[in-house]
């Protein structure tokens, strides 16, 4: 018996099992660490034309370029990207901030310089998900304090829950679970319970939600800066919806690519850190050393 996809018939559900079934065996996308770069912004399911059409109304989006995925959805792209035995070195001369909740599945912490997971101390219960500025006042502060040789920045936005704009029926994303959601706006969108024209203007605004906040990191972050995602979000391309894995629909792995500059001008002080009850093991420097929390000087 065929498992279906949450909003998707029998037939639908073999036609995804058998493009997934391709995807498995295809070697495909470019690594992000064949690119120079010294900050790297990744905008979780972004897509290129969303980010065109909002370009000309933020100064450091010019030029929006493409560059083919390594994964159709964020853990295949973690693992493709990050753990990856030709990435080994380059991973350990990485800090890594992060809003994506998929990082203590898919990565192994001590194979980054510093791997600081703010979904774990900074979740929002009321937006269900992690605010932008929560992850940029970390990376802030991770930049200025470490000075790592490579800054990955992961938010979560503009992947849905919808932050400026809700689509009603989206129960959020929850920390943990499946890749896949009975109430995702994919699923309502799929089944004709939203229009298309309502989750692309709420998906648009949550992209303009996280670029305000990119907008403060490049102030205040130093070096060579990329943006960039880790997949896209399908809008009836193909006849899908979301981002489901191992999937090689051009639309769903061809991303954004933006290279532009940051220049600490110290136009923000963050002053969020993690509380001192949380656990060591959730960050993580170089050494691995039992006092990471106070060498990081998170204590």
């Amino acid at each position: 018996m065929i498992e279906r996809e949450p909003g998707m018939g029998a037939l639908g559900s073999v036609y995804l099992r058998c493009l997934q079934a391709v995807g498995r065996r295809l070697d495909y996308g470019t690594s992000v660490y064949e690119r120079e770069w010294d900050v790297l912004v990744v905008l979780d399911a972004c897509r290129p034309d969303a980010l065109r059409a909002v370009a000309p109304d933020f100064a450091f989006l010019e030029g929006v370029e493409t560059l083919q995925s390594v994964g159709s959805c964020s853990s295949e792209w973690l693992e493709n990207t990050f753990m990856t035995a030709s990435a080994r070195e380059a991973v350990g001369r990485t800090a890594m901030v992060t809003g994506n909740t998929w990082t203590d599945r898919y990565l192994e912490a001590d194979r980054f310089a510093l791997l600081d997971e703010v979904w774990k101390y900074a979740w929002d219960e009321d937006l269900d998900t992690v605010p932008a500025d929560a992850v940029t006042d970390r990376a802030i502060r991770v930049g200025r304090a470490h000075d790592p040789d490579r800054l990955v920045v992961h938010y979560m936005q503009p992947h849905h829950p919808f932050v400026p704009e809700p689509v009603a029926g989206d129960s959020g994303m929850a920390r943990t679970g499946t890749h896949s959601s009975e109430t995702s706006p994919w699923v309502l969108l799929r089944r004709g319970d939203r229009s298309a024209s309502r989750v692309r203007t709420a998906y648009e605004a949550n992209l303009r939600y996280v670029l305000e906040s990119v907008a403060t990191l490049l102030e205040n972050v130093e070096g060579r800066a990329a943006v960039t995602a880790d997949h896209t979000n399908l809008f009836g391309e193909w006849g899908l919806y979301g981002h489901p894995m191992h999937t090689p629909v051009p639309a769903l792995l061809t991303v954004p690519w933006v290279e532009t500059t940051g220049r600490d001008e110290g136009t923000r002080d963050p002053s969020l850190t993690p509380p001192e009850s949380l656990p060591v093991s959730r960050v993580y420097d170089a050494e691995g050393d039992a006092s990471r929390l106070e060498a990081l000087g998170y204590l």
